[in-house]
């Protein structure tokens, strides 16, 4: 009130320039922040998974926060979307969504679709969870795995508690490897926390949700790395550390760190970062390298050369595209179906193997991300039921990382 009478008995040019700051500020609140999508593919392109600094969207929407907020499609529909935060624990003491890091929402274009459009409005009434379609946790309670999951297929590596020695008469498992487990889903809701709870073993029988049927032992499993020397591949063990980033629903990030191991007389160390996204059958992974006295060294993605269940007597096909830095398997089992496993690496520049593993190579140089793609996909889900739909399905995924969707914005009044 008193800040209203000392305008209205203020002088008419005093009262403008009083007034102008607040009139720009309020024409610089938009209603919504529209957000325009294009590509230049002439293919569809399922569940593209768009990011959004939260700064443009605070700067559009000022006090914009997670739990009252509508991201709408052109038809008006909202969509599900997730916000993550700038690094954890972070702290937004005004409430004012300084914490946030991205927002996050899908699209899936259509073939022939080059462009879609959305809107992202504040709401009044609070936005309920979205069902989550991608997450990754430490799972404490099986000898320190670390297991990850979307709506397509889940994983698991393993930690420091399983390569421990086994006390005598305990009957515990060891294992020393830092190779990625497949785990093959027929449902797309999250099964990791159930088969956990079915208990250890349990899990390896499909009762209508999927079942473990992947092989890793010593290798790299589907998608684990190391550094070769030209004759030799020189591996890590299992994690020494993670760290949660995001946790869905529509994307899980996650770090797993390996400490350091002898590469030829190099010491190196490792960081892994996973990028799950929900409707994708491959992970995006950055694999950070550290060493020294070297500019580069050549790192290998690897594939099992013998990934099967036991007792399937396997025909293993293996696809090497180097153009698009691709490896790939497609394995006919006896009883339990077909699946396949692949790499995308763009940087690749040749192939190997050693006794385990078919390997795919890239130089490195330290503390430079090694960005590549792994996953697989099995039969029994419904969608990719032979090789020539997952050659299909992995060159895809290999023109769509060359191409990125772009992302435009513009506040609407």
């Amino acid at each position: 009130m008193t800040l209203q009478r000392r305008f209205t008995t203020a002088r008419p040019a005093l009262l403008a320039a009083a007034l102008a700051p607040l009139l720009l500020q309020a024409a610089a609140h938009a209603a919504s922040l529209r957000v325009t999508l294009a590509h230049d593919l002439d293919m569809a392109r399922a569940s593209e998974t768009v990011t959004i600094p939260w700064a443009d969207v605070n700067r559009a929407l000022p006090g914009a926060l997670i739990q009252r907020l509508a991201v709408k499609d052109a038809g008006g529909r909202a969509v599900p979307y997730q916000v993550t935060n700038v690094a954890p624990l972070a702290k937004d003491p005004q409430n004012v969504g300084a914490a946030y890091g991205e927002l996050i929402f899908q699209h899936s274009f259509k073939a022939g679709e080059k462009s879609a459009t959305y809107t992202i409005e504040t709401t009044d009434g609070v936005t309920q969870p979205f069902p989550v379609q991608a997450t990754a946790r430490y799972v404490q309670e099986r000898l320190d795995d670390f297991a990850w999951e979307n709506d397509k297929v889940a994983h698991r590596t393993y930690g420091p508690a399983l390569m421990a020695p086994a006390p005598p008469g305990s009957g515990k498992e060891v294992l020393q490897t830092s190779g990625l487990d497949l785990w093959f889903k027929r449902v797309p809701y999250p099964i990791v926390d159930r088969w956990y709870n079915k208990g250890h073993d349990h899990y390896h029988h499909d009762e209508g949700e999927g079942m473990d049927l992947y092989n890793v032992g010593k290798s790299r499993g589907a998608g684990g790395t190391g550094i070769w020397d030209g004759k030799q591949l020189h591996t890590s063990v299992n994690y020494a550390g993670w760290k949660v980033l995001a946790n869905g629903p529509v994307r899980a990030i996650f770090e797993l760190r390996y400490d350091a191991w002898d590469a030829a007389g190099t010491p190196v160390t490792e960081v892994k970062r996973f990028t799950v996204d929900a409707g994708h059958y491959l992970d995006r992974i950055d694999s950070t390298f550290e060493f020294k006295d070297k500019a580069t060294l050549t790192a290998a993605v690897g594939l099992n050369k013998t990934p099967s269940d036991k007792g399937e007597q396997p025909k293993i096909a293996v696809h090497r595209d180097a153009k698009d830095g691709v490896l790939l398997q497609w394995i006919e089992q006896a009883s339990k179906g077909a699946f396949g496993t692949a790499i995308v690496l763009p940087t690749a520049q040749g192939f190997a193997e050693d006794p385990l593993n078919v390997l795919v190579l890239a130089p490195v140089k330290p503390g430079q991300a090694l960005r590549y793609w792994a996953g697989g996909a099995w039969s029994r889900a419904g969608e990719i039921t032979s090789a020539d739909q997952w050659k299909a399905y992995v060159a895809d995924a290999a023109k769509r990382a060359r191409s990125p969707v772009k992302v435009s914005l513009q506040a609407q009044p």
